[in-house]
């Protein structure tokens, strides 16, 4: 699992660590870094920042669709060929960090590096390979970190709010009060289906009748692996409030504004009609991955997994039924940062 001797004298459950390398001398040689790095089922996000002010100033940052999880459904493992992707985006990270001059850093890896029989030793090469330590988080953790990261985006109100990450290899949903101004969990809940694991249990053909019968599949299949969490959802709720963070809503909402490329500045902070929200998702899931690649925000790399994100989004909508839908380009990398940072714990 590597060396943890340069552990900083940080909660052991927050194992934030030196940088790996010496610093160079440069622009940001005066500076003190912070990174977060997130490496999920789909994606490997880099972000890189410097306190300034009650937040930070982002100075570099990474994000590459690398499917790590891919076919880990049908083997339990992670395969040679998503290794293989995976350390070559590691490799990019892992020059940054020097280049910037990252003096504190926490790396963290989530449910496809917790299910695979082989994450311990992925996790291990990994370090060997790149000199990033990554640490395999609980579902639970990665769900207050998403929490710290995105609560400011949350309508203001009184009631409980929702919030909810859709990853690629598991779903996780935390259900905050606010009442006192920072964030306090009231209750979470995991389910083990992201975009990845859950097109590859649940996926269709290009028929008419599989893409409609696929989407009932993910649907159901959500559904009741949330059920349990929907059951303790209170009842007597004047407004719901709802927000989300993950590739799917950002996608979503860029497809919702008909942008012709992604643009956070107008998809951060978001704010969408359900039903829209709810049209859009069954648009997606009667078209063919070819109709749906032609969106210029999903592309050739969404196309076979945004209607498994849609599949989940409407299921959360009907388990916590809010009349708008907050949108948040920022979640667990913003949550470490934060953390990094000083911010308390939700």
């Amino acid at each position: 699992m590597g060396d943890r001797s340069a552990r900083l004298p940080y909660r052991q459950d927050d194992p934030a660590r030196p940088a790996q390398h010496r610093p160079q001398r440069g622009r940001w040689s005066d500076a003190r870094a912070y990174a977060a790095l997130d490496l999920g089922t789909n994606n490997c996000r880099l972000l890189i920042a410097r306190p300034q002010g009650s937040g930070f100033a982002v100075i570099d940052a990474f994000s590459r669709i690398v499917r790590l999880g891919e076919g880990l459904a049908a083997t339990g493992r992670l395969s040679d060929a998503a290794i293989d992707r995976t350390l070559a985006a590691l490799r990019v990270c892992a020059d940054k960090l020097q280049r910037r001059n990252v003096t504190l850093a926490r790396s963290v890896a989530t449910e496809a590096c917790r299910r695979a029989t082989n994450g311990p030793e992925f996790i291990a090469r990994a370090h060997a390979e790149t000199g990033i330590h990554l640490d395999i988080i609980s579902a639970e953790e990665e769900a207050r970190l998403a929490v710290l990261g995105c609560h400011a985006l949350i309508e203001p109100g009184d009631d409980p709010a929702l919030i909810f990450d859709i990853g690629g290899g598991s779903t996780e949903l935390v259900l905050i009060d606010t009442a006192a101004g920072a964030p306090r969990v009231l209750d979470w809940h995991s389910s083990p289906w992201g975009v990845v694991s859950l097109t590859e249990i649940a996926g269709g053909g290009d028929a008419p009748g599989d893409r409609a019968a696929a989407y009932a599949r993910m649907r159901a299949t959500v559904a009741e692996s949330m059920a349990g969490f929907a059951a303790r959802l209170p009842r007597q709720i004047g407004r719901p409030r709802l927000l989300g963070t993950s590739g799917t809503v950002t996608t979503l909402g860029s497809v919702h504004l008909g942008l012709s490329h992604y643009d956070r500045s107008r998809v951060d902070g978001l704010i969408v009609p359900a039903s829209a929200m709810r049209s859009i998702s069954a648009e997606l899931s009667t078209m063919t991955i070819a109709e749906r690649a032609t969106f210029p925000c999903i592309g050739n790399e969404r196309a076979d997994l945004v209607v498994a994100g849609c599949a989940i989004l409407e299921t959360i909508m009907d388990l916590w039924p809010a009349e708008r839908l907050g949108i948040a380009d920022r979640g667990i990398r913003e949550g470490i940062l934060r953390r990094l940072m000083g911010s308390p714990r939700p």
